[in-house]
């Protein structure tokens, strides 16, 4: 039986494209082989990879000086790659930190070059993302790096931060499922395994000038490297990118990224409204102008009720609810993969849950 997964990544996938995936699997466009043990030099996969940077492109409507890469190693590898990248000598790099993922970020950075906090909210708890004119920029800012959605504390930016220098964004958690600023954002990149497909990989929006100017790194380490190989310098992580094809073209069909934007934020609303009409019995810690649409976090009264809740949720199959391990709690993801349906049997959970605790 399938539970309803509200894991925070890797996260649940569409039904529909598994199924896909399952009736492929041990033969992929007539081939008599699966994708995962053909060359990656081969004409089947290689029409396949193409399509699938030509169709994240088109989805994120990136404009020609953007180029888009496919890279193995999550959004983790991209903290250090943005500022090997990125920074030189002379340069600095300002970083908003939002929360646990913006001060991985920095920390990471800091071991390549010049950085700094643009903005702190660590005072506040992380409670919210900083206003416009809260950033901080200092002379020689290369960059202004920022963690659009943070997973774990529940918060997002409700818009692109308009700033003098160009923006980086970490988009792990609501990559494709909200637009982006191409005005504002010249370096967008996300682990894949939230909204587009099994771990193994990040995809990078970098703009071109920023790839050109560049310094020279070893291959892998370099956007260009990657860029003018197509993702294809070295082998990729095939399977990944094969299952996160068939997902962008699910996102395309129903709509695009703004449909999904739309239904997610729904999603969210749901659970947010049992949340606020609680009394009190379910509380969000975060600013409701910065709730987070895809990772809902809440609390309970205390630990135990919290176990409590978190243990008979499973027993109805709902399960990915426990908070990360630096802060406890509770969290339902709502990614991509998770369909109105399971949102419904989670609100209802949480709404007979509250009632009986009474």
């Amino acid at each position: 039986m399938r539970v309803h997964n509200f894991g925070a990544g890797p996260a649940a996938l569409p039904h529909d494209v598994l199924e896909e995936v399952r009736s492929e699997f041990l033969d992929y466009a007539g081939t008599g082989m699966s994708v995962v043990e053909m060359s990656h030099r081969s004409r089947e996969y290689q029409a396949l990879h193409d399509e699938v940077l030509v169709t994240a492109r088109r989805l994120l409507a990136a404009p020609p000086d953007v180029d888009v890469a496919i890279i193995q190693g999550g959004a983790s590898l991209q903290f250090a790659m943005v500022a090997l990248n990125l920074l030189e000598p002379e340069l600095t790099a300002g970083y908003a930190v939002t929360g646990a993922w913006a001060a991985k970020a920095m920390a990471d950075a800091a071991r390549v070059g010049s950085v700094y906090a643009a903005w702190d909210g660590s005072a506040e708890g992380f409670r919210r993302t900083p206003a416009d004119d809260e950033f901080v920029i200092h002379a020689g800012t290369r960059y202004v790096h920022i963690t659009t959605n943070e997973t774990i504390g529940g918060i997002r930016y409700p818009e692109w931060p308009e700033v003098t220098v160009p923006v980086v964004a970490d988009m792990s958690s609501d990559f494709m499922v909200r637009p982006v600023d191409w005005d504002r954002a010249a370096l967008v990149y996300g682990g894949v395994q939230k909204n587009l497909g099994p771990a193994g990989a990040a995809l990078v929006f970098v703009r071109r000038d920023l790839v050109e100017a560049a310094g020279e790194l070893p291959n892998y380490l370099s956007y260009r490297w990657h860029t003018e190989n197509r993702s294809l310098g070295n082998t990729p992580p095939m399977f990944t990118i094969y299952l996160m094809g068939k997902v962008l073209a699910r996102i395309e069909a129903r709509g695009g990224v703004g449909a999904l934007a739309e239904e997610i934020r729904r999603k969210a609303e749901r659970i947010y409204g049992v949340i606020d009409a609680s009394g009190g019995f379910y509380r969000s810690p975060v600013e409701p102008a910065y709730r987070s649409h895809t990772n809902v976090v809440f609390r309970l009264a205390d630990e135990e009720a919290e176990e409590r809740f978190l243990a008979e949720a499973a027993e109805a199959g709902l399960v990915g609810l426990r908070g990360h391990r630096s802060v406890g709690g509770c969290r339902a993801s709502l990614y991509a993969g998770v369909d109105a349906e399971s949102v419904e049997v989670l609100a209802g959970f949480m709404e007979e849950f509250a009632a009986a605790s009474r």
